[in-house]
């Protein structure tokens, strides 16, 4: 494969980042890792994947209802490509055991409305209506599902049932889990559902609004838990994914078969916040206008280029430092997209990214009137006598 400038600049940034990242954290003595009781877990950067914590994250597991990220996550890219369409709820679809939303025959919701009960309710009846509506079938969802898990890099899970409910082919890992969790928690509308203690859903059919608890209760005793989902069968046991946000550092947490799931992750999240802080590469403040000379505008807007989120061990978050370098002034003409500028980040001195600065618009050239024949044979002779 051929590399350009940029696919040079990017391979460079992967390695940087890939060296940091097996830096030993330094802070790690004073913050002991976490003691938990579960079978697998896993404790990652939401900002950038970065592992801060894991154990036998690579353990192939059953993981009950947190299968349900994944099924509401498809729900809501479909909701989103179909303008949120409105479902007829069949008997087959809820013919299913296990948790509900309370759906019956002959109901009808849109399909954001039925996400809502699926993450807050764990309704197994909402994700086998979301399954048969998206794939005509569940073994058609799991399709979709396996095929959008590949694609979010999860290599060892297999898709078979979309709300979780045991099968000797339906696993994943808390490492895969995590990845999942960090996608969803990527979709707006599904960080909103995940992250809501109480929610009303909206029925059309019959007209009424039911109000739903979200069984996850670390959003209501843990500080900063923006979501996601939690699960239990008797073979998978307590099963958890969660996300926490402090300071701009956000962390998701997964355990795998775990009795005490609730203090494992809190324990979890508290290492991490004591351990890491991700720096946002590119959020600096840019001068509203650059000047540009030879130009009938004045001045042009400015816009970051690429922008990075990158975790680090504290100790080292606190030494980046960052530099706008720009010229001056600008001389035309300029394009809209021209590289003008760059934010530099130093750590000990040492550059470990920067981030382009761009002209938000153009700025053309000043055309110059052409001169007259008798305004050059003036110029011709003040030339020769000066």
């Amino acid at each position: 494969m051929l590399w350009g400038e940029a696919g040079v600049r990017m391979k460079k940034i992967l390695v940087l980042l890939a060296a940091l990242i097996l830096l030993p954290l330094p802070t790690a003595k004073a913050a002991s890792e976490p003691g938990v009781s579960a079978q697998s877990a896993i404790l990652i950067s939401g900002d950038d994947g970065t592992v801060i914590f894991e154990k036998n994250a690579h353990e192939r597991l059953a993981m009950a209802s947190t299968t349900k990220i994944m099924t509401a996550l498809l729900t809501l890219e479909e909701a989103e490509r179909s303008g949120d369409p409105v479902i007829d709820v069949t008997e087959e679809m809820v013919r299913v055991e296990g948790s509900s939303m309370g759906l019956q025959a002959g109901n009808r919701l849109t399909l954001t409305n039925l996400t809502s009960g699926m993450l807050l309710a764990s309704g197994n009846d909402a994700a086998n209506a979301a399954a048969l509506y998206l794939g005509g079938s569940q073994e058609g969802f799991a399709e979709l599902m396996n095929t959008r898990a590949r694609e979010i890099g999860m290599t060892e899970t297999n898709f078979v049932t979309p709300s979780g409910l045991d099968d000797e082919e339906h696993y994943s890992t808390a490492y895969d889990m995590a990845l999942l969790g960090r996608e969803a928690m990527g979709n707006e509308e599904f960080a909103r559902i995940a992250g809501s203690s109480t929610l009303q859903v909206e029925f059309m059919e019959p007209e009424q609004k039911v109000s739903y608890t979200n069984h996850n209760k670390l959003l209501r005793i843990y500080d900063g838990c923006i979501g996601i989902k939690t699960g239990f069968t008797k073979k998978a046991g307590r099963t958890l994914v969660s996300a926490a946000r402090r300071d701009g550092t956000t962390l998701i947490a997964v355990t795998l078969n775990a009795p005490d799931d609730w203090d494992d992750h809190m324990a979890m999240f508290d290492y991490g916040f004591e351990t890491v802080k991700t720096v946002q590469m590119g959020g600096e403040a840019l001068p509203e206008t650059l000047p540009v000379a030879g130009s009938d505008k004045q001045g042009i807007g400015l816009r970051m280029g690429q922008k990075l989120n990158m975790t680090l061990p504290i100790e080292q978050a606190q030494e980046v430092e960052s530099r706008v370098l720009l010229p001056k002034f600008l001389y035309a003409p300029v394009r809209a997209g021209e590289k003008v500028g760059r934010v530099q980040y130093l750590m000990g001195g040492e550059e470990i990214y920067s981030v382009p600065i761009i002209a938000a618009e153009e700025a053309g050239a000043l055309v110059m009137p052409e001169r007259g024949f008798w305004e050059k044979v003036t110029d011709f002779f003040d030339e020769i006598f000066n």
